[in-house]
């Protein structure tokens, strides 16, 4: 059961590893010449925060959520996507860019959630 929760987050990384590489370099300013460890660090960072942060955010604003008929989700996506650029060394995006790449990856990581199996399911 562990080395099947670690290879489904070891893809889920990739996964946003290879998201992070398409919003940076279609939304984000980058300060330095392309390197491919930052965006697997983007990835990693994306990934973390999204297990660590986003659920702990979801929980605190639960009530605007639901006053929000779930609209309020879009903000704390944009919140975690603004943290991860925030950490990243050498990247830049302003807001509209932020929302845009929360967008994408709400999008990208809909998809996997879709077409790969969730690891507690038999």
């Amino acid at each position: 059961m562990i080395k099947r929760q670690f290879s489904v987050f070891l893809f889920r990384w990739l996964v946003s590893s290879a998201g992070m590489w398409l919003c940076i370099k279609l939304f984000g300013n980058l300060s330095v010449d392309y390197d491919p460890w930052l965006f697997i660090v983007a990835g990693l960072i994306f990934s973390l925060a999204n297990s660590v942060v986003k659920p702990l955010i979801t929980v605190l604003t639960l009530p605007l959520i639901v006053l929000s008929l779930g609209l309020f989700v879009f903000v704390v996506n944009i919140t975690i996507m603004a943290l991860t650029i925030w950490v990243l060394p050498d990247v830049s995006m302003d807001l509209i860019d932020v929302a845009l790449s929360a967008l994408t990856m709400s999008i990208i990581n809909g998809l996997v959630n879709f077409l790969v199996p969730s690891y507690n399911k038999g």
